[in-house]
């Protein structure tokens, strides 16, 4: 298994309901990737689907992928292509849950957004997540 530094938080910057298969096909044919940009993808009603084994190495943060699994959630942009965080309860829900069991197999990961990262000039995931998980107190 890989060593993990980091749990990256993403938003795909795309409409709420645009579909996970469309996301890849975007990845494969439009970026040219081989893997897929994120481990799990979390869509609005609140499922996760994982994307890519998490022994495996993603596309999620440039310089950044071999220590880190990248989770996003379908949105975070508003009709105009402006960044919102409009994540429903059920997407927030999940994330948490997820980021909660992640943490039982990394203890010591740190949980940052893709934004947080040095050179990334993003607003990806849309929101704040050290502001965060202060708020939930996580």
């Amino acid at each position: 298994m890989r060593s993990i530094k980091y749990l990256v938080l993403h938003c795909t910057a795309t409409p709420q309901n645009t579909t996970i298969e469309s996301i890849k096909n975007y990845w494969k044919n439009t970026l040219g990737w081989k893997s897929p940009g994120y481990h799990f993808m979390i869509k609005a009603d609140g499922e996760v689907v994982n994307t890519l084994p998490i022994e495996q190495i993603s596309n999620g943060v440039a310089g950044y992928n071999t220590p880190s699994i990248h989770i996003s959630y379908i949105g975070g942009v508003d009709q105009n292509e402006k960044p919102i965080d409009n994540r429903t309860d059920a997407q927030k829900a999940s994330q948490i849950k997820l980021l909660k069991e992640l943490r039982k197999k990394f203890p010591n990961a740190e949980i940052k957004g893709h934004r947080d990262f040095p050179k990334v000039n993003k607003a990806c995931p849309s929101f704040d997540v050290k502001a965060w998980l202060k708020s939930i107190n996580f």
